[in-house]
C-alpha cells in the first residue's frame, strides 16, 4: 500500500509536444520548451534546417538562400543564439548603422546615446541636403510624438508624402528601410507596420539600430546549434520526416507521419504559411484558418551569388547598388575571398529576366563600385519566390492561439508587430512555447499587427 501512495505521490512527467518545421520559429519553440524541461519532438520534412533561412552548396562553397540583415533590436534571437552556444559576437559582425550608396548617400550613425546618434547621423550624412536632413528629422519627431501609432493604416508611400518627405530622401533612406524590414514595395506596404521597424530600431537605444551581418552561413547561426542543445536536454529533432495531417485523439494529437505513432499534448505547426493550410485541413475547427493564411499574398527575394578568380573588395561590407538593392562583400564576412552577394527585395522588373541577364547586370553593379574585373568565375541566383508575406495595410494576420486547445501557430507570418522576418519567427516561437507550457492564453482572432 505504502507503495501505491508513494506511487500516486510522484510528479508527472511533462507531456510531450509536437513542433513541425524545424525553421527558426520552429527551433525557436523546441528550446525554449526545453529549457522549461518539457519533452519536445522537431519533425522537419527536408535534410537541412532552418526552413527559409537555410543553405546550399555549390562548387564547394556553403551559401546561404538569401542574404539576412539582423539588427540589434533583434533581442530574442540574440537571446536564444547565446542560450544554444552560438556566441552572438562570434556569429555576427556588429556595424553601426550605415547605409551607403556610393555617390549619392553615406549615412552612418556615431556611438553616441540614443537619440543623438540618429541626430548626429542625419547631420553628418553626406548627399543630403539642410532641408532634407530636417525633414527626416521632423518626420521622426512627430512619430514619436504620436507613441509610433497612426489614427488608421496606410502605405507606406502615403505616410511619406503625408509627412512632405523629400524625393530624394525617400529614395535613399525610407524605401530601402522599408524593402529591407517588410520585403514590399512602399506603394503597397503597411505603415504601422514599418513605423512599428522604426520604433525599435531607429528611434530606441542606440544599439537596437546597429547592424548585424551574418560571419557564419544561416544554419551554423541558429538551427545546428539549437538541434545540439535539443539533444542535450532531452528533445529529438527528426529529419526528413515530414507530416502529413493532424489528428485530434482523447484529449491530445496524433501526427500522420510520425514514426513512433505516438501522442502529443500539444503541437506547435512552424511550417511556411503556404504549407500550414494543407495540415489544418484535417481539422474542421481550424477551417477559417486554413483560408485565412491561404489567402496572404507572397513576395520573392532574389540573391545572385558572384564568385570572382582575383581579389574583390566593396567599399563596405554591404553597399547599395543600381541594379541589386545591396551587394554583401562575403569576404569580408568570414566567406571566400572574391564572393559577393547582390539581393533585389520583393518582385519587380527583374522577375522577367533570365540567369544570364541577372548575372551581367550584377556584375556591372560590382564592377561600378571595385573597378574592372573580369567575369566571374561562376555564379549562382537564387529565388525564394514566397519569401515573405505581403505586408499589406491592416491585413489580417492569425495569433498564435487557435480555436483548438493546443495547436498553436508559429511563423513570421504571426501577428506579432512585426513584418516577415527572423526575429517575428523567433518571437513567435517563444510566444508558442510560453502558449505549450500552460502560460495564460490570449484571444485567438484575426488581426492585423498594431
Amino acid at each position: 500500500m505504502a507503495h501505491l501512495v508513494q506511487g500516486l505521490n510522484m510528479p508527472r512527467a511533462p507531456a510531450r509536444v509536437a513542433v513541425i518545421g524545424a525553421g527558426y520559429g520552429g527551433l525557436a519553440a523546441a528550446v525554449e520548451l526545453a529549457t522549461r524541461g518539457i519533452p519536445v519532438t522537431v519533425f522537419e520534412a527536408s535534410r537541412t534546417l532552418g526552413g527559409r533561412a537555410r543553405v546550399v552548396e555549390r562548387n564547394g562553397v556553403t551559401l546561404d538562400n538569401g542574404q539576412h540583415i539582423l539588427i540589434g533590436a533583434y533581442r530574442e534571437l540574440l537571446r536564444l543564439m547565446a542560450q544554444v552556444g552560438a556566441a552572438p559576437h562570434n556569429h555576427l559582425q556588429r556595424l553601426p548603422l550605415t547605409l551607403l550608396h556610393p555617390g549619392r548617400l553615406r549615412l552612418q550613425a556615431p556611438r553616441l546615446p540614443a537619440p543623438l546618434h540618429l541626430l548626429t547621423a542625419l547631420i553628418t550624412a553626406r548627399g543630403l541636403r539642410w532641408e532634407e536632413r530636417r525633414g527626416a528629422m521632423r518626420f521622426m519627431r512627430r512619430l514619436r510624438r504620436d507613441g509610433f501609432r497612426l489614427p488608421a493604416d496606410t502605405t507606406v508611400a502615403d505616410l511619406l508624402d503625408r509627412a512632405a518627405q523629400p524625393d530624394r530622401l525617400c529614395r535613399y533612406l525610407w524605401e530601402p528601410l522599408c524593402l529591407s524590414a517588410l520585403n514590399t514595395p512602399p506603394q503597397q506596404a503597411s505603415a504601422q507596420v514599418f513605423v512599428n521597424v522604426l520604433r525599435d530600431s531607429l528611434a530606441a537605444e542606440r544599439a537596437a539600430s546597429d547592424l548585424l551581418l551574418p560571419r557564419t552561413d544561416l544554419s551554423q547561426l541558429f538551427p545546428e546549434p539549437a538541434v545540439q542543445y535539443l539533444t542535450r536536454h532531452g528533445g529529438e529533432v527528426l529529419r526528413t520526416t515530414p507530416i502529413h495531417a493532424i489528428r485530434r485523439r482523447h484529449g491530445g494529437f496524433d501526427l500522420d507521419g510520425d514514426p513512433g505513432r505516438r501522442s502529443f499534448a500539444a503541437v506547435i505547426l512552424a511550417v511556411a504559411p503556404y504549407h500550414a493550410p494543407a495540415l489544418l485541413g484535417s481539422l474542421p475547427e481550424a477551417l477559417f484558418l486554413a483560408q485565412a493564411i491561404a489567402a496572404l499574398a507572397h513576395e520573392p527575394i532574389l540573391t545572385c551569388y558572384l564568385h570572382y578568380r582575383e581579389p574583390v573588395r566593396l567599399p563596405a561590407p554591404m553597399v547599395g547598388g543600381r541594379f541589386a538593392h545591396w551587394l554583401f562583400d562575403r569576404g569580408r564576412l568570414g566567406g571566400p575571398t572574391g564572393l559577393i552577394a547582390g539581393v533585389i527585395s520583393a518582385g519587380g522588373a527583374h522577375e522577367a529576366m533570365g540567369r544570364e541577364q541577372i548575372t551581367s547586370r550584377m556584375h556591372e553593379d560590382v564592377c561600378a563600385l571595385a573597378g574592372a574585373l573580369a567575369p566571374p568565375q561562376w555564379s549562382q541566383v537564387i529565388t525564394e519566390k514566397r519569401a515573405t508575406f505581403r505586408c499589406l495595410p491592416s491585413l489580417a494576420r492569425p495569433g498564435p492561439a487557435t480555436p483548438i486547445p493546443g495547436l498553436y501557430l508559429c511563423g513570421d507570418y504571426v501577428a506579432l508587430d512585426y513584418p516577415a522576418t527572423l526575429e517575428s519567427a523567433v518571437r513567435a516561437g517563444v510566444e508558442c512555447a510560453r502558449l505549450a507550457a500552460g502560460c495564460p492564453s490570449r484571444p485567438s482572432v484575426l488581426r492585423p499587427a498594431v
